[in-house]
């Protein structure tokens, strides 16, 4: 992949980002960096940006250059999806709180500089953020990792910057009807976490074995097919046999979104599978139990149930 595509993969990523939690998790920090006293509104978005921009180029030169020897596995990005939602959750109260005024001005904001906040986005990173960190990883590059991350970045600006010129002015019941909205995403976002980190209970009954999608050769080897789509992954429920060699079959057509970056969380395995084509992982011989997968930005799901 050139550096030209590279930019431009990374800026749609950002794009896709800036309209989901990654802008709602940006709203709550920007919403915190609003009550710093003297500092205008666009002067804290520059330096938060700057920050981001900066911190998100070097981790891409980072894992391109060094690749999976760097990158967290599921249980870490699922701790750290979990630690955006708490995040999240902390400024969305402080939303919902009223805010007493001395002379007409908020109180201080505690938080520390923009530019270091932006920074420390890098830390606390929404479930696309980590698809790119895998496209990152990928492309075995110091130049491309920076390229994909910074155009992530920048993808994500137009919208962080909108909201972070407005949070500002949010006060009231706009305030506090943003601040639910941040709730409730903060809670969609715990449960990504916990789906990636495979702390989620799967409660769901097992399907009927369906032989379109589990088929044995004449070797004996049991075949299991799962689409990888742009919204999901279909089936996203099977059944299959335990205690026979199987290979789970990847198939991908023209897909793009998050699903990209498939994660067997108990299994600790992590891989960006190509836009089109198909990609083998070998199950050895599984035991009876259910093996779940999950999308790196922990929004679809799915599990194999072996009987």
């Amino acid at each position: 992949m050139s550096t030209a595509t590279s930019f431009v993969t990374g800026t749609g990523m950002g794009l896709l980002a800036g309209l989901t939690t990654c802008a709602a998790l940006h709203t709550g920090l920007l919403a915190g960096l609003a009550g710093r006293p003297g500092a205008s509104p666009a002067r804290l978005v520059t330096g938060f940006l700057t920050g981001k921009l900066a911190a998100h180029a070097a981790l891409g030169a980072l894992l391109g250059g060094v690749g999976a020897a760097v990158q967290p596995g599921p249980l870490i990005r699922g701790f750290l999806l979990m630690l955006s939602a708490v995040l999240l959750a902390f400024f969305a109260l402080r939303l919902l709180r009223p805010r007493p005024a001395a002379h007409g001005c908020p109180p201080p904001s505690r938080l520390g500089h923009p530019l270091l906040i932006g920074a420390a986005t890098v830390l606390v990173p929404c479930g696309i953020t980590l698809s790119a960190e895998l496209l990152a990883v990928a492309s075995r590059s110091p130049l491309t990792g920076a390229v994909i991350m910074a155009g992530f970045v920048l993808g994500t600006a137009p919208l962080t910057g909108v909201l972070g010129l407005g949070v500002s002015l949010v006060r009231g019941l706009p305030a506090r009807l943003l601040g639910v909205a941040l709730l409730g995403v903060a809670a969609w976002t715990a449960v990504g976490g916990l789906r990636l980190g495979g702390w989620l209970p799967d409660i769901t009954r097992p399907p009927p074995l369906d032989v379109r999608h589990v088929a044995t050769d004449a070797s004996g080897v049991q075949t299991i097919t799962v689409h990888a789509l742009n919204d999901g992954y279909r089936p996203a429920l099977l059944s299959a046999r335990a205690g026979v060699p199987t290979v789970l079959v990847l198939s991908t057509k023209n897909t793009t979104g998050c699903t990209r970056a498939f994660t067997l969380p108990r299994r600790g395995t992590s891989l960006l599978l190509p836009k089109d084509g198909q990609t083998r992982i070998d199950l050895g011989v599984p035991r009876p139990g259910r093996l779940s997968f999950v999308c790196s930005a922990g929004h679809y799901s799915g599990s194999v149930s072996f009987r």
